[in-house]
């Protein structure tokens, strides 16, 4: 029968160390007698970092004697007592790798559900001298985890641990963690992590975001290791179309034999070959107006007065005719993660950023997302109920449409309604997040104008994608193509600088002397550059300012005003751990 050895508390203070000042609540004490366990805490217990730690979700972390015994082994040390690890409850029993996420126990009044691993948060390396810790509960498979209080009620050492219920995926903590931060991960695991009720919902949003990676991944290389679905054109029919408004139709192309097309993401284009529209054949790229995963492919093409193909398209096209298309493509997608999401876009440029929208409430995403369009009326704006709907079918989702030429009565199908133009004083007004990632689609003006608007509001210029509508390519800055090799120290004699740790994938190195960043040395290291923050996965690139929640060590890098560090820029003046 699994016990309680130990109850600990611990009240957050600050922490002078090496020059600087910490506030903590890492440090945990033995209490005698019973303690009260309530839904946000145990009394006499606290956090200074309430983002990461503590809450409903994380009211009581448990860590387990017997990794306690395995780190004595491992450091060498004999200094450990109850609460050195930060842990509220320190058990015999109850390991990492037999208990799961959702299972739920007694202890003395009080009844308790397991939510999550252990964030690996660089204090519980602080509190134990041991600057590679974090990385070590990670690659050792020994983080703890934490519970939830479902009944309150007072508890005390000495007490059995009775289980009263199973989670219901089978997912042990052990496998939940190495899930998050370990590479070659198994996506039947990952199926099971978003199926559980238990599952925190930071976790729960991080493990969506990389089953929805690992599927994309997945179509990828079942396509051709990311190659176009088919090579070259072929005839696909045109099974409806749709008037959308006076100068918008949408048109859903479906395979002639009724096959399922290959799944595209939101995003992506298509480019078709219309012999009907002229001699030789006009060629032109759409964007797709929705990826619903229905195994069609729909796009909205306005008529232009003096376009040879968006005239064909929009007024002589029929159900039943055949058109020569070639595969999806396109870099212009969604980057799975946690941050907030900004879908900007004027006129019809909204059709890439609808298509990400409908990919966003297909799979019920628990990100913010702010839609943002800007139209001269509602006559002019296609597609807006059907952008109302996926907004509102989202559960951290706001809306605002700008009409230009707006009468002050005029109606659209719902939504915040502001009449003017979408200008640099709009957005700011807006107070759209910082940590957002924007993706911008519209005429060059507008996405040259959009981009500074949302600079000035503070969002970081290389988090915003933009895809200019017309022949143009997008433009995605920031992703860096990776390796594929496996991370590996770097080559030369090891160097005498701060420990630079990388979490993910298992290597610690002194950071060179001559070296000019941490980017670098990760890419000497040939370790991927993707991050995520505590809450979440956050794909993007190393030259993009990152909360400092992604980079942690013995001591946080040095962040300006506004909480945020340049990663790229970094040189590190003390041991650092890395989340990658």
């Amino acid at each position: 029968m699994p016990s309680l050895l130990s109850v600990n508390v611990g009240m957050p203070t600050n922490v002078p160390w090496q020059g600087r000042t910490i506030y903590t609540g890492v440090w945990k004490y033995p209490v005698h007698g019973p303690v009260m366990a309530r839904r946000l805490n145990l009394d006499g217990d606290g956090q200074g970092d309430t983002a990461g730690h503590g809450g409903e979700q994380r009211a009581v972390l448990v860590y387990q004697i017997d990794s306690y015994r395995y780190w004595q082994r491992h450091l060498g040390r004999d200094d450990l007592e109850y609460g050195q690890f930060g842990e509220n409850l320190t058990v015999d029993g109850l390991a990492d790798d037999e208990v799961c996420i959702g299972d739920r126990y007694r202890i003395g009044e009080a009844e308790f559900e397991v939510t999550q691993p252990r964030v690996t948060c660089y204090r519980v390396g602080l509190r134990m001298g041991e600057p590679s810790l974090p990385a070590l509960l990670v690659s050792h498979h020994r983080p703890g985890f934490y519970m939830r209080v479902l009944r309150e009620g007072r508890i005390q050492a000495g007490e059995d641990v009775i289980k009263i219920a199973s989670g219901p995926g089978e997912l042990s903590v052990a496998e939940a963690d190495a899930l998050l931060y370990l590479p070659d991960r198994d996506i039947e695991k990952l199926h099971r992590a978003v199926r559980i009720p238990a599952m925190s919902p930071g976790w729960l949003s991080s493990f969506r975001g990389l089953l929805a990676a690992a599927e994309h991944e997945s179509t990828a290389a079942e396509t051709g290791k990311g190659e176009p679905a088919w090579e070259g054109f072929k005839g696909l029919r045109v099974a409806a179309v749709v008037q959308e408004t006076a100068t918008v139709r949408s048109i859903q192309l479906a395979a002639p034999d009724g096959s399922r097309l290959p799944p595209a993401r939101g995003g992506q284009h298509l480019t078709l070959r219309v012999p009907g529209a002229g001699d030789p054949a006009p060629i032109r790229s759409y964007s797709l107006s929705s990826a619903t995963g229905d195994g069609r492919y729909r796009i909205s093409v306005k008529h232009e007065p003096r376009g040879l193909a968006s005239t064909y398209l929009t007024t002589k096209l029929r159900p039943g005719a055949l058109v020569d298309v070639a595969a999806p493509r396109g870099d212009f997608v969604l980057h799975p993660g946690t941050a907030p999401v900004l879908l900007v876009s004027a006129g019809i440029g909204l059709t890439p950023v609808l298509a990400m929208l409908h990919e966003l409430s297909a799979s019920r995403s628990e990100r913010e997302v702010w839609w943002i369009h800007s139209a001269r009326s509602a006559q002019e704006h296609p597609l807006a109920a059907e952008a109302h709907a996926l907004v509102g079918s989202l559960p951290h989702a706001r809306e605002f449409i700008f009409y230009s030429a707006a009468a002050p009565t005029s109606k659209t199908a719902g939504g915040g309604i502001v009449h003017g133009r979408l200008s640099k004083d709009a957005v700011i007004a807006l107070g759209v997040p910082h940590d957002a990632t924007a993706y911008v689609c519209g005429p060059a003006s507008f996405m040259t104008d959009a981009k500074d608007a949302l600079s000035a509001a503070g969002v970081d210029p290389s988090a915003v994608h933009t895809e200019l509508f017309g022949a143009m390519s997008a433009i995605t800055p920031g992703l860096r193509e990776h390796s594929g090799r496996r991370p590996h120290q770097p080559p030369g004699p090891p160097d005498t600088g701060p420990v630079v740790t990388f979490a993910r994938s298992g290597i610690s190195t002194p950071f060179p002397e001559t070296g000019s960043s941490l980017l670098e040395l990760a890419e000497a290291c040939d370790v991927p550059v993707r991050w995520s923050c505590r809450t979440g996965v956050c794909h993007t690139c190393v030259t993009s300012l990152l909360t400092g929640d992604v980079a942690y060590g013995t001591t946080p890098l040095e962040a300006p005003a506004d909480g945020e560090v340049l990663i790229c820029c970094a040189r590190p003046d003390s041991d650092v751990v890395l989340d990658m």
